[in-house]
């Protein structure tokens, strides 16, 4: 079923939840381990993140040097496949632009579509580790917008080979990423909401935010969205702090805020579990606040951290 399926039908709000694919060389069961408890509150899905591959070194007998690719994690398509069949509950695959041909895209779609997998969260992704700027790969996209309008199409049975006639349509539901603190490389608020529109009209069903630890931020972003006229549904991303590293390393990598309330609670704690506490406690006040105030779906970003979302959620229902 698709995600927008799920949010129309539903009678109270939904959850949601993200992981991470294993590092290869792990097995399945290891995101199994990962979900079998919170399976106990019915995920209307599971998102499965993507991760481009890197670029790595290797030294050669005669001392010089081999530039290789080298993919940490497997793909998405058989992980989605493995999550909607152990499981029976639907699996959203992240698509990203970095690392990916537009022929290669469509190859990945094809296959999620032979699969019975009917939704796609489209992201441009980021730059690979230790280069600055993102850049397409040869004959692949620059931005979401561009992934976006090549969904549609495919969904519109047009494929990137002209000769195809009367090809078979998919139907994916398309999802894209809100950031309530804007996209750091947004030079203002304003110009992100306004890509954010243009994406929703070329064809996103849904806006999932980045992680964020201020409800009035996200409240805020919803406001601003609606005013411009974007009224799809809006779902927040939630992530649960359990070490003080979080406070330096979140913000850097994902240009997000702490709370001033937050952050002084957090360096009051002398041990990761104390920080746990007080993480687990926050996400479950702020999960409660955006119950209330109408939020479709409640999104937990899990990535490693079953226990502690599970702590959360067993509040919530």
């Amino acid at each position: 079923m698709k995600v927008i399926d799920h949010i129309a039908q539903a009678k109270n709000t939904l959850i949601s939840f993200e992981v991470l694919p294993p590092l290869k060389g792990k097995s399945i069961n290891s995101i199994y381990d990962h979900l079998d408890p919170l399976m106990e509150f019915k995920p209307s899905w599971i998102n499965v993140t993507y991760h481009r591959s890197e670029s790595m070194f290797k030294k050669k007998a005669d001392g010089t040097f081999d530039k290789v690719e080298v993919r940490k994690r497997p793909g998405t398509v058989g992980i989605c496949a493995a999550i909607m069949n152990h499981y029976k509950v639907d699996a959203v695959p992240h698509i990203i632009c970095g690392g990916f041909t537009k022929r290669e895209t469509e190859d990945a779609l094809i296959d999620l579509n032979f699969l019975g997998i009917d939704n796609a969260l489209v992201l441009r992704g980021d730059a690979p580790k230790n280069e600055v700027s993102f850049e397409p790969e040869p004959g692949g996209h620059a931005y979401a917008i561009d992934l976006i309008k090549q969904v549609v199409n495919l969904n519109n049975g047009l494929y990137q080979d002209e000769d195809i006639l009367n090809g078979g349509k998919t139907d994916f539901c398309i999802g894209v990423a809100g950031y309530p603190e804007k996209h750091f490389e947004a030079p203002n608020l304003e110009i992100d909401l306004r890509r954010l529109k243009e994406k929703v009209d070329a064809g996103a069903c849904y806006i999932m935010t980045q992680m964020f630890w201020d409800n009035q931020k996200f409240f805020e972003f919803v406001k601003a969205c609606r005013i411009i006229g974007i009224q799809v549904p809006i779902i927040p991303g939630l992530k649960p702090i359990t070490s003080r590293k979080q406070l330096s390393v979140l913000p850097r990598i994902f240009h997000v805020d702490f709370p001033t309330d937050l952050s002084t609670e957090i360096i009051k704690c002398k041990t990761d579990a104390d920080v746990e506490l007080v993480g687990t406690e926050w996400l479950i006040q702020q999960s409660k606040e955006l119950k209330e105030f109408g939020v479709p779906v409640l999104h937990y970003y899990t990535l490693g951290k079953p226990k502690v979302v599970w702590n959360v959620v067993k509040q919530l229902v």
